[in-house]
């Protein structure tokens, strides 16, 4: 058995962040603990192309903006240069409008966000993450003792002791995923079954071009359409001028997974021929990133149509023994100013480390 005094399941932005944190206070005692083998968790990159989270508002997000900056993480501002166009229905053709844009400008990382998720890796020592542990048992014993047992990809279960968890998955997969003893009290577990995580039910596509064709015809790559498969599109060219375009799918998860993955390829490229013209037909490449049957992020209840507290984000830690104070969320939907978006992973971490932090100069 690996003892240690905390442990922080998850490697996405909020566990990394934790664990930058927690070195920059010269703890060491720790680690983490990540079910896939990549690190990130609901930013994910192909070839340069943001699959999960991709924007960044440097005005609504100040802390994520300064982090970036101190990292000195190359970026670069979103193309919202052109027209939109609108899909109202199949009976119509698509119609462009001038974009007067009234939404805050946001930017985008050079190589995607997997940059920020690199740049947080590298100032955290290897040795203090372990990739492919699911976490499968938290079993608080006495004296204060809590211990972690993980599933490994061969079938092996790893065995931790801990005094604190910090816990960087979200808390509806929290719940599914992991059994907890004692039981956690039924009221933090109604709250987090009923936190909506974010990008659960969502997919994206991205389709690469040799050159943004639309923007010679004074498009902007922004689209919305009431018909599908997608019903907002975007320019995801990047700043080498790799031109492409991506599109979160309208489509309802429960019936995307009835259809192939090729249909809705086809269905995706046939709506970008519709929007853009016939150059849209033929990409040098495309991605499909359906985050509904991603295991390490949703469950079914992400999909299915259950009421869901969008935006709401639940307590921290439980108020009740003995899990007070000794599990501690820190994912995004933890946080209360920015819940269900990426900052509000570096939000939410940044909370649960201070109060940790406080918790233990109390003790």
């Amino acid at each position: 058995m690996v003892k240690t005094k905390i442990a922080i399941i998850g490697g996405g932005i909020s566990g990394l962040y934790a664990a930058y944190l927690l070195e920059q206070a010269g703890i060491t005692d720790y680690i983490l603990l990540e079910a896939r083998d990549r690190l990130g968790g609901r930013i994910h990159v192909k070839n340069g192309f943001d699959l999960g989270a991709t924007w960044v508002w440097p005005d609504l997000n100040p802390r994520l903006m300064q982090l970036i900056r101190q990292f000195e993480i190359p970026f670069f501002d979103q193309s919202v240069k052109g027209d939109f166009v609108i899909e109202e229905s199949r009976e119509k053709s698509p119609i462009r409008l001038p974009n007067n844009s009234w939404s805050a400008s946001s930017i985008r990382l050079k190589g995607g966000m997997d940059s920020l998720v690199q740049a947080l890796a590298t100032r955290i020592p290897t040795s203090r993450i372990v990739m492919g542990q699911k976490v499968i048992n938290i079993i608080h014993h006495a004296h204060s003792e809590i211990e972690i047992i993980s599933e490994c990809h061969d079938g092996r279960a790893e065995h931790y002791q801990v005094s604190t968890v910090l816990l960087a998955i979200p808390s509806r997969l929290a719940i599914k995923q992991v059994s907890f003893k004692p039981a956690l009290p039924q009221g933090i577990v109604s709250q987090w079954e009923k936190t909506a995580t974010w990008m659960a039910p969502h997919a994206k596509y991205i389709a690469v071009y040799p050159k943004a064709f639309w923007k010679k015809q004074g498009l902007s790559g922004q689209a919305r359409s009431y018909i599908g498969p997608m019903a907002e599109i975007h320019d995801a060219s990047s700043q080498d001028e790799k031109a492409a375009l991506f599109g979160f799918l309208g489509v309802p998860a429960n019936v995307r997974q009835k259809v192939s993955k090729q249909d809705l390829l086809a269905h995706c490229r046939a709506q970008l021929v519709r929007l853009f013209g016939a150059e849209a037909a033929e990409p040098e490449n495309e991605f499909l990133k359906d985050w509904s049957t991603d295991e390490f992020t949703a469950t079914d209840m992400d999909w299915k149509n259950l009421s869901s507290m969008h935006g709401y984000a639940p307590e921290m830690t439980p108020v009740d023994l003995p899990w007070n104070n000794q599990i501690i969320g820190i994912a995004s939907e933890w946080s209360k100013d920015y819940s269900g978006y990426l900052a509000g992973a570096i939000d939410a971490a940044m909370v649960g480390v201070k109060h940790l932090l406080n918790s233990m100069e109390e003790a």
